[in-house]
């Protein structure tokens, strides 16, 4: 391969590439480390699971640093990533390979997805009540060693009290067969670009799996910045849910109160705040990399 010009990259001396590899890996280890010690005793946990079983990164896909986007890893020990398909030496360094077609058609979903969500104004009065009409006069529940704040009788009654507005497909999906008609809107995967909008949660927590998505490209402090939000938002998630975790320390956010429904709309706020910048340069790396390959469709 010819040498890349320094107009296409930046290398990164090795001392500064091993000091940022090493400090990612401390930083997402709060999380990695304890998600594996319960799995080793068979331990579930109903808020974090789902950031390592809903979303499909592993705990050591997390921990691997990748430089992203346009940056040469140069020095010796830069070889080792050649292990990973994804990357390839060129003469100074090694550095990620250029996007494969069907990668190439991911990053322009991406880029769609996420500037058509950041076009639109954040919708805040859902109340995260997806989760109560998940369990919505269900015969067993998905969380069934933490019982329901209300019982089942109180947890049908609030959603039979409320107007339930979900726009976000992958959430609106585990509706019960019986909580679907009840939903004002109709979210289809054929609509997801047309129908996400940056207020909704699961929306936000979404941003960690297109950041990976993309990996290498994406510079794993960007993916490691979406995680952590995402740990926050699912927090609020399942605070905001039927269930009672206040023995793991959760206090409820009592949806089914005014108050409660207050406390949660200013903690949307604060994480759609948060998001959007995660947001932007998500759509930056996209439109970075598909022009890369100009004359490439997507």
């Amino acid at each position: 391969m010819a040498p890349l010009t320094d107009s296409q990259v930046t290398v990164l001396p090795e001392a500064e590439w091993q000091a940022r590899r090493d400090a990612h890996a401390r930083r997402v280890r709060q999380w990695t480390g304890p998600h594996q010690e319960r799995r080793l005793r068979r331990e579930k946990h109903p808020v974090l699971d789902f950031l390592f079983t809903y979303y499909s990164h592993r705990p050591a896909h997390l921990e691997r640093w990748h430089p992203g986007h346009g940056v040469v890893l140069a020095g010796a020990s830069a070889r080792e990533y050649l292990r990973w398909k994804e990357y390839t030496a060129v003469p100074e360094g090694v550095t990620p390979l250029p996007l494969s077609p069907q990668r190439r058609f991911t990053a322009g979903f991406v880029r769609d997805l996420l500037a058509a969500t950041a076009s639109r104004p954040p919708r805040l009065g859902c109340f995260g009540l997806h989760e109560w009409a998940m369990v919505y006069r269900a015969g067993e529940v998905r969380h069934e060693a933490w019982p329901l704040r209300l019982g089942s009788a109180g947890t049908d009654a609030v959603v039979e009290a409320s107007t339930i507005k979900c726009s976000h497909f992958d959430a609106y999906r585990f509706f019960t067969e019986p909580a679907r008609p009840l939903n004002t809107l109709a979210p289809s995967r054929e609509g997801q670009v047309a129908m996400e909008q940056p207020g909704c949660l699961h929306a936000t927590m979404d941003l960690f799996k297109w950041a990976y998505k993309l990996a290498p490209h994406t510079p794993s402090e960007l993916v490691a910045d979406c995680f952590e939000l995402a740990v926050d938002v699912r927090a609020l998630d399942m605070r905001a849910s039927p269930y009672d975790l206040s023995a793991l320390g959760y206090e409820p956010v009592r949806i089914e109160t005014e108050r409660g429904r207050a406390d949660y709309v200013r903690a949307q706020v604060a994480f759609t705040e948060r998001a959007a910048p995660l947001r932007t340069s998500l759509v930056a790396l996209c439109e970075a990399l598909l022009a890369d390959h100009p004359d490439d469709p997507s």
